[in-house]
């Protein structure tokens, strides 16, 4: 059984080391074959850097490192090349100046690995004259690779001035290539994020961009095709663990919790952190959501709640997945780059396609949504899972009373920071909190005459939600908060009532609740129910 190459990015240590390599050379194969630049944009942890740590060996001509498979036995010469391979995850980027001083540093280390002196005012001059001199010496063009090009950008995302001085100094950097293209016989950038590639690559517009490209949307990540190739002992081992005994079938819970990555809507993809990590640990987990939430992510959140009360089959065009422009960030289009949504089916309607989007498993869904409410109410994660469990219990049982008093020690922990005037503020913790319980509660369900704020639907009950806030003056008296309370929880209770929001389930056999919830701010929430007779 080979062994489990978790965290390792270097191919020859895998390969010498005995550890399972899923064969990604035939990709590597026809790139090389049929351009010469190229993009690349997948989430974190996604084997980007083993892609390229691959493709190195390929062009350093190592072809005994690739024995068994398939591209060791094509047509290709295994010509040898000089290589410059730049992690941007490694470069220190907190000012243009420190981002200058380490690319310079970088490069002369590089150069004085190859015992040659390089000179130059800026990172692009040392840049330009490691390329040239690489090329005289060797008498081979070029190759160069650069993994998390946009690492200086989006570290920064909510700093804009740093991040657009910091743009300024890599759109210079690898404006240097195109020039450099008699030197060079081939390049692969890799990233996040596609947002910051236009204005970067501005002056680099012979980059082929290959993220959507349907010929390689497996080129990182592993098929489900190839999980009981390459892990089938790996699964039988797990079988008699105590853990596992009433798990009818793991590979199929594997495929639930880790698979459903797609750029095309058809292929999909495993996790390949998350896969070794549940091996390793052996358990299911978010292992990879836990390996670290992009710091911008976190922010936009905070200020953007509303964009995160649904993101369930959400349609965007190609040109918005993109999100060009770092200074407009859009929530949805960051989501997908960074895994947290997915390609659920590309929809063709004339000319340019449609993509509807959904989170691909398990382990994000469920990760996500316990996330957004740690990250609302500044509560630790055991603190979260208290008041989720007791608003679950509360729930299953028709409970309200004690639900309300779970919504209300929730709503409680939130600091005045974090605090914000709006009712979808309120409504998407609530849902995340929902989710996290493993309910599925639907939101803005389409009714006859409108549309509900949410519906939650048990075994045996279904809940008829409404949702309002009333912006409250902080030395409110008790009459004064008691009469919004009232205006608002009437006015929630005649939406419901009058639009007839619970007729659609009062055939359905189960018990309906209509439920209006009033929130005047924090722990200030009233909530009124009326059973369907």
């Amino acid at each position: 059984m080979k062994k489990l190459p978790i965290g390792i990015q270097t191919f020859s240590k895998i390969i010498e080391g005995n550890y399972v390599y899923v064969d990604k050379t035939q990709h590597i194969y026809n790139l090389i074959d049929n351009a010469s630049y190229y993009f690349l944009s997948r989430p974190r942890r996604f084997g980007k850097s083993l892609l390229l740590d691959t493709i190195s060996e390929v062009f350093k001509g190592n072809k005994e490192l690739f024995k068994g498979l398939w591209i060791y036995d094509s047509d290709y010469a295994f010509e040898k090349h000089p290589v410059i391979r730049l992690d941007m995850s490694n470069i220190p980027n907190k000012t243009p100046e420190t981002l200058e001083n380490s690319l310079m540093r970088e490069l002369n280390q590089l150069a004085k690995k190859e015992n040659m002196d390089i000179s130059g005012d800026e990172p692009a001059d040392l840049f330009k004259h490691l390329i040239e001199s690489l090329h005289a010496k060797y008498g081979q063009k070029v190759v160069v690779l650069i993994d998390e090009y946009d690492k200086p950008i989006i570290d920064h995302l909510f700093e804009i001035p740093v991040a657009e001085a910091n743009r300024m100094v890599v759109k210079g950097f690898y404006g240097v290539l195109k020039s450099m293209d008699p030197h060079l016989w081939f390049t692969f950038l890799t990233g996040v994020s596609k947002f910051a590639k236009t204005s970067v690559f501005s002056e680099l517009n012979n980059l082929s961009d290959i993220t959507m490209a349907e010929d390689y949307v497996d080129i990182c990540g592993i098929a489900a095709g190839d999980l009981d190739k390459h892990f089938g002992e790996h699964i039988e081992s797990l079988r008699p663990l105590r853990a596992f005994q009433n798990c009818d079938n793991i590979h199929d819970e594997i495929i639930r919790w880790y698979d459903g990555y797609s750029w095309d809507g058809i292929n999909r993809v495993i996790n390949p952190f998350s896969l070794l990590s549940f091996f390793v640990q052996k358990r299911f987990g978010a292992f990879w959501y836990a390996s670290g939430n992009p710091k911008f992510l976190v922010d936009l959140i905070k200020k953007n709640p509303d964009e995160f009360l649904n993101l369930k089959t959400l349609e965007m065009t190609e040109q918005t997945l993109d999100a060009a422009d770092f200074n407009k960030l859009e929530a949805k289009p960051l989501l997908f780059q960074t895994g947290y949504l997915t390609v659920k089916e590309i929809v063709y309607n004339g000319v340019a396609p449609s993509y509807m989007l959904e989170m691909p498993n398990v382990e994000v869904e469920e990760a996500f949504n316990k996330n957004i409410v740690a990250i609302f109410t500044e509560s630790g994660h055991s603190e979260a899972d208290s008041f989720q469990f007791g608003m679950g219990k509360a729930l299953r049982a028709g409970d309200l009373p004690k639900a309300l008093d779970a919504l209300r020690a929730l709503f409680a922990s939130i600091p005045y920071n974090l605090h914000v005037d709006l009712e979808a503020y309120y409504h998407s913790i609530f849902y995340a909190v929902m989710n996290v319980l493993g309910f599925r509660m639907e939101t803005e369900v389409a009714v006859s005459k409108g549309r509900v704020d949410a519906v939650l639907e048990l075994e045996d009950k279904v809940y008829v939600m409404e949702f309002k806030y009333e912006q409250c003056p902080p030395d409110a008296s008790d009459e004064k908060k008691q009469e919004l309370f009232d205006a608002a929880l009437k006015d929630g209770m005649e939406q419901i009532n009058g639009r007839g929001y619970h007729k659609k389930y009062t055939g359905s056999g189960k018990t309906v609740y209509r439920v209006a919830v009033a929130f005047l701010g924090r722990d200030d929430i009233e909530m009124r129910v009326e059973l369907c007779e």
